[in-house]
This record gives structure tokens, C-alpha cells and sequence, in this order.
């Protein structure tokens, strides 16, 4: 074979066999785990993989659901242009006949039923370029005080909580670097080995240096096993439990007495209320032994530095405001916080659900944690957007209350942002009939969710691989993701598309933006001087410094590891102590005789939220292809339920059937489903629309109900 020959076929096996990556972060929870794809072109055939990539907050770990990420953004299913309702079908359409459509609707529903008429639900999966800019739409492009988003369902206590104890909310107020060196940690309602498994190296290291790991949940879990005390507790009796705790932290003399004196507000009036509390009766009502809660109380109260991490557990309770400030009542008493090693944390569930609720798609926030009811804050934004300060509107409602508007016909169109409400929310029935209601629902999705299905028209968005902005992770770290994956068929991004639909409405001068880095420029302006300040954070230094710990206030500053080590964010300097009502706190659901049992709900580890992204994954969802439902044996056997059978779950809302799956690592008197499937085996149809009354967040952790086998008759 001659020279030019070889060189021919070296050439063509080159072409044929070609590899591209693409940099990326992981569109799941709020580790942000850095990563690459990886796209190998052998021949005529594509394979891609995943793999992790350094970085400061997770050294390059994936978790399998960031492995294979990369598989719902290649789905078959995945929308690739606008479609519009037809007579009960959806049908392919042009962006400008989707734009038009939205414009003629929006309109006609402002004209008739005024501006507050429409509304907008967002996202915790956005960037924060994307929350930001759809607050600002809200406010500018529709003059809507309806915004809200799907982040009220997974942290709005602990944001109020931090908010009501600190001044400010910060996800973590340390880095994660300080966990490993801390002497004890306390895991309060948090499954973190399956809901941010990268994060596990962390507790693990800091149990091998010799801490001591309490753990607080009904269940036995990955996380429980690593503890070397773990609290088994009723669902929902966590403001007792922690009130316990205090109340002997006091009393053995284990309270920092100068911190309290310089640094703390209320210590007297909320020790008073905990002295009221009957041990004997703590430990019945949370059914944790006396013994134990002085074993966690003690060991956490002698202890030089210790931590608190809180999660949905204990988050999403009527009460769950209270809980978390309970926790940080504890961590005010022994002088935890704003010290090495010390401090507080809540393990944010969703990617951006930090950043996305500092923005503005809360319904009482403008960007940078400024209040909107506040005119000094209003002016500024109002200065910034170039509008009227008396033009922007007031606050509104929070996000399961803007279906109680639609139910009363106060809300009669609605722009749902890449969430998928009909499963995420409580009172899934109730949320089915109010969307139905609305006069024009659009729905900007990668899928036909479930609440896509009922819109009038879907917009295509765009996945993680395509869409570059900055989000705000567990710590508050600002990371960039990166993101140069081609858009498919006629996908645009979502930022674009906020801004088109801005523009038909005639704000085209406000919503002129070219990038997501132009986009986080104006962001920067609207947080300066506030509570979360990006103003110090740009592009070109969180690619320098892979990421930048808010408040950075200055272009030169180097943004903040720990969080109040002089002061607090109340005006005075000061932390503010929960003072609750005898240390308990709202009232809950009770069993009876119709309805014997608790439930509680959570995740597992394969899939994400509402499952819409993680069950288009064939490698994620052959791990768990249905939902089910966990109960101890000796509670099976009281019910005549089989292992493996279907088992009919019902509350006084409704009902769903599931697989039953025996487990002793669940108390007698609960059983657990996890919430990431619709239909009928969506456990939200379950859920009641209380609502905790300081931050609104439904009380998904605690229902009653009664089982039995599916082919029994539901009396």
C-alpha cells in the first residue's frame, strides 16, 4: 500500500472517529456539580457520557442522576417548537403565530379582567439571569403583582426562618470546606445521601476526624446510618423536639452567656417559654426517648463548634418556619454561629433554589433580597427598569394561592415557566380544576408535563447543555454554566423567550438584552447595596475563581466563606431568638380511626421533583419505574398488605394506588412515598392546602390516611 494510500485511510478513520466536549454543570440539586459531556462520533453513530469535572464544591464527584443527565436533553420526546391547542390537539406552529397568539390573549385578558389578571409561575431551575428577568416581566412587561415560583414549595421556611432569626438568608452560612472540622453536626429531616449525594464526602470526613453525627427523621436511611445518634421521631414534631433540646442545653449550663448578652436578642423570653415544657411529655409526643434527646442535647451543648443542617423534613410542616428557627434557637444559645466550624444550614433541594428566589420571582421580593413593599427599594429598582415608581405593582400571592385565584376568578391567565405545578403542589385535585379554569395557559417546557398537557400553547426551553447563565448553589456559591451545546429544531432559550413575549407586549426597549452576561450585569446593579449583593461578582471572576460566595459587594472583593462574624443583618447587629408558644408549634393533623396512620413524602435517589426530566432517563428510570409506598411489617400486617402488592392510599383529599414495599427502617405508626410521579400515583392529590402562616409553604410532610389493598372497597 503506498505512502498517499495510508495517509488516506489514517484521514478517513480521523474523520470517522471524533470526539467533542462540552462544558456543563448538572441541572439537578443544589450541589451544582460541575461536568462535561462528552459526544463521540464513531462512523455514523453518536454516544455520549458524562463525566465530572474539578471544582471547589464537589472535586469533580457525580451522582447518577448528574451522570446521566445528559439523557433527557436527547429524548425522542423533547419539544422542539412551539405547539398550539386545536380542538383538543396539539399542533405544530411558527414563533411569530405563538407570539401573536400570546400577545392577542394577554391582551384581551388584561382588557377585560384587568392587569392583575395574568399571572407568572417560575422556576428554582432557572439561572438567576432568567429569574431575575422574569420578575422583571412580571412587573414591567405584564404589570402583574401575580409572580410566584415552585421554590415557595421547597424553601420559603427555611428562607423566612433565617430571614426572621439572622436578618438575611443565606443557604449555608459557612463554607462546605468548614464541615469536616466541626465537632458535632446535627441532621435535621434531611436524606442527603439520596437527595445531594455529592455532598456526603463532607460528613464523612468529618466523622472520620472524630464528630459526632446526630440525625433527625422517622426513617432509616443512608443518611441515618452514618450517625452515631439517630432521632426517630413522629412526623411533624420537630418545633417540640428541638424546644427539648434547648430546654436542657439550659438548664445543664451549656449556653454561651457572652455571646447571648452581646450578640442575641429574646434569650429570656424564649428560655422561659421552653422551661414550661414536661420532658416526660417531649419525649412522648416526638417519641424519641428522654435519655436520648439528653444525649443529643448534652453532647451538641459540651462541644466546641457544631453544625445544623435542616431540610424538607422538618421545612415543609405548617410549622416549618418555626422549626427551623427552633434549630437556630439552639445554635444562638451555645454560640454556634459566625464562628470556624460553626453554624447553620439549609440543604437546598432544587439547582438554583437560592439564587432563584434572591431575584425577584417571589411575590414580596425584588432582585437582591429588596422588599417590594418597601419604597426605598422600590424607587431604586424602579430608577434601574426605567419606570415609574408607582407603576410597579405590590406584592401578591404566594404560588399555591394564585390557584385559589383562579379558582375565584381573579386570575384568568397564567405563563408557567419550566415547573410543573399540576404535581409539585399540594391539593393536586384541586390544582387539576384550577388550571382548567384559566382563560389561556402557556407553558414554556422541555416535555408535555403533566400541566403542559392542559396548556393552550407550549413553548419550547432549552436544556442545561444549551443554556449558559450563573446559579447559586447549597453554599452560596455563584457558579457559571457554561453551556455551548447547539439549540435543537427550533428550540430558543429561555431568556430569549421571555424577552420576545416582552416585546410583543410592547417592552421591547426594557428587554432588549443580546446574552445571559448582559442580563447578569443589570443583576448586579439591582443587587448593589442589598442583602444578597452580586455587584462584586462578574463573568470573568467566577471563571477565575470557580465561583464566588455571596455578598461581594465590590468588584474587589473576594466574596464572603462565613457569614456574621461580627454582626447579624438586623439593623441593630443583633440575631433574634424564636420565642414559640410553650415550645410547640402550629397544629397539625392528628390521626383517627378513618385515618390511622402518618405520611410523610421525599425523594429518592434516581429521581428529581416531578420525575418529568428523570423518567425520560432510561438508565435512571429502569431504577425506579414506579412509585411506592414503604411501611413497617408489623403495620402491613395489622392492614393485610403484601409485599410488592398495590395498595390504595387515601386522605380526606384524595386517594392514589401504589406498590407496597415492607421495610422495618420506617416507625409503626408512618409510611412514605416518594413524590417524583403523577397520576394515579401522584401522593400530592394527598396533601391539604394549609399553609404555614409566615412563609406560606404547603405541609407536605405530614397527612394522615388510611391503607389497604387496591381491590378493596374504599368505604
Amino acid at each position: 500500500m503506498t505512502e498517499l494510500m495510508l495517509k488516506y485511510f489514517r484521514t478517513k478513520q480521523q474523520e470517522a472517529q471524533s470526539e467533542r466536549v462540552y462544558e456543563s454543570q448538572c441541572p439537578f440539586c443544589s450541589m451544582q456539580c460541575k461536568m462535561q459531556l462528552l459526544e463521540q462520533q464513531v462512523v455514523s453513530r453518536t454516544s455520549y457520557k458524562t463525566v465530572g469535572k474539578d471544582n471547589p464544591t464537589t472535586q469533580g464527584r457525580l451522582c447518577v442522576k448528574g451522570m446521566n443527565a445528559h439523557q433527557h436533553a436527547f429524548h425522542r420526546d423533547r419539544l422542539m417548537q412551539p405547539l398550539l391547542k386545536r380542538n383538543g390537539e396539539f399542533v405544530p406552529i411558527s414563533w411569530s403565530e405563538a407570539l401573536e397568539k400570546i400577545k392577542t390573549h394577554f391582551t384581551d385578558i388584561q382588557e377585560q379582567d384587568g392587569l392583575d389578571a395574568l399571572s407568572v409561575y417560575g422556576s428554582a431551575s432557572l439561572t438567576n439571569e432568567e429569574a431575575y428577568l422574569l420578575g422583571k416581566f412580571a412587573r414591567v412587561g405584564l404589570k402583574t403583582k401575580h409572580i410566584d415560583y415552585n421554590g415557595r414549595l421547597c424553601m420559603s421556611s427555611a428562607a423566612t426562618g433565617a430571614n426572621q432569626s439572622f436578618g438575611v438568608d443565606r443557604g449555608f452560612t459557612n463554607s462546605l470546606q468548614e464541615i469536616p472540622r466541626t465537632r458535632c453536626i446535627v441532621l435535621a429531616g434531611t436524606n442527603i445521601a439520596e437527595c445531594q449525594p455529592t455532598i456526603m464526602p463532607y460528613f464523612e470526613q468529618a466523622k472520620e476526624n472524630g464528630a459526632y453525627i446526630i440525625t433527625i427523621d422517622p426513617r432509616e436511611t443512608a443518611t441515618t446510618d452514618i450517625a452515631d445518634l439517630h432521632l426517630k421521631n413522629k412526623p411533624g414534631t420537630d418545633v417540640v423536639l428541638a424546644s427539648a433540646l434547648l430546654k436542657i442545653i439550659i438548664e445543664e449550663d451549656l449556653i454561651d452567656k457572652e455571646f447571648i448578652n452581646n450578640r442575641v436578642q429574646g434569650f429570656e423570653e424564649a428560655a422561659h417559654e421552653v422551661s414550661l415544657l414536661d420532658l416526660e411529655e417531649c419525649a412522648f409526643a416526638t417519641g424519641v426517648p428522654k435519655d436520648q434527646l439528653y444525649q443529643a442535647a448534652i453532647t451538641f451543648g459540651q462541644e466546641e463548634s457544631g453544625m445544623i443542617f435542616t431540610a424538607r423534613g422538618i421545612e415543609q410542616q405548617l410549622d416549618g418556619t418555626e422549626a427551623v428557627r427552633s434549630f437556630i434557637n439552639i445554635l444562638l444559645a451555645t454560640g454556634k454561629i459566625g464562628r470556624p466550624y460553626s453554624g447553620f444550614g439549609a440543604v437546598t433541594g432544587q439547582g438554583n433554589g437560592q439564587g432563584a428566589r434572591e431575584h425577584g420571582q417571589k411575590s414580596d421580593q425584588l432582585p437582591g433580597y429588596r422588599s417590594i413593599e418597601n419604597e426605598a427599594d422600590r424607587k431604586y429598582i424602579a430608577h434601574l427598569w426605567e419606570v415609574e415608581e408607582k407603576e410597579l405593582p405590590r406584592k401578591g400571592v404566594s404560588a399555591y394561592e394564585m390557584f385559589e385565584e383562579i379558582d375565584r376568578g381573579k386570575i384568568t391567565g397564567m405563563l408557567v415557566m419550566c415547573s410543573n405545578p399540576l404535581i409539585s403542589n399540594p391539593n393536586a385535585n384541586f390544582i387539576k380544576k384550577s388550571l382548567q379554569k384559566l382563560k389561556f395557559l402557556v407553558a414554556v417546557d422541555m416535555f408535555l408535563s403533566e400541566t403542559a398537557e392542559l396548556a393552550d400553547l407550549v413553548l419550547p426551553a432549552s436544556s442545561y447543555l444549551e443554556d449558559q447563565g450563573t446559579m447559586t448553589n447549597v453554599e452560596g456559591r455563584v457558579t457559571l454554566r457554561e453551556a455551548s451545546y447547539p439549540l435543537p429544531g427550533k428550540v430558543k432559550h429561555d431568556w430569549q423567550i421571555i424577552c420576545e413575549i416582552a416585546s410583543v407586549m410592547g417592552k421591547s426597549d426594557q428587554f432588549s438584552y443580546q446574552s445571559p452576561e448582559e442580563i447578569f450585569n443589570e443583576l448586579r446593579i439591582a443587587s448593589r447595596g442589598a442583602r444578597a449583593d452580586y455587584y462584586g461578582i462578574t463573568y470573568e471572576k467566577i471563571r477565575k475563581d470557580e465561583g464566588v460566595l455571596w455578598p461581594c459587594p465590590e468588584l474587589e472583593h473576594n466574596g464572603t466563606a462565613r457569614l456574621f462574624e461580627e454582626e447579624f443583618a438586623h439593623q441593630d447587629g443583633k440575631a433574634r431568638m424564636a420565642v414559640l408558644n410553650k415550645g410547640r408549634g402550629t397544629p397539625k393533623e392528628k390521626t383517627s380511626d378513618a385515618f390511622p396512620l402518618f405520611l410523610t413524602t421525599g425523594r429518592v435517589m434516581s429521581h428529581y421533583l416531578t420525575g418529568e426530566q428523570t423518567r425520560k432517563s432510561p438508565s435512571l428510570a429502569a431504577r425506579h419505574i414506579e412509585s411506592f409506598m414503604e411501611v413497617h411489617p408489623d403495620t402491613a400486617e395489622k392492614y393485610n398488605l403484601k409485599d410488592q402488592m398495590l395498595v390504595r392510599v387515601t386522605s380526606e383529599h384524595g386517594g392514589i394506588i401504589v406498590r407496597c414495599r415492607r421495610s422495618k427502617n420506617i416507625r409503626k405508626d408512618t409510611v412514605f412515598v416518594p413524590f417524583h410521579w403523577g397520576g394515579d400515583q401522584n401522593v400530592n392529590r394527598l396533601v391539604s392546602g394549609e399553609l404555614d402562616p409566615f412563609c406560606r409553604m404547603p405541609g407536605f410532610k405530614l397527612t394522615t390516611v388510611k391503607v389497604e389493598p387496591a381491590l378493596a372497597r374504599s368505604v
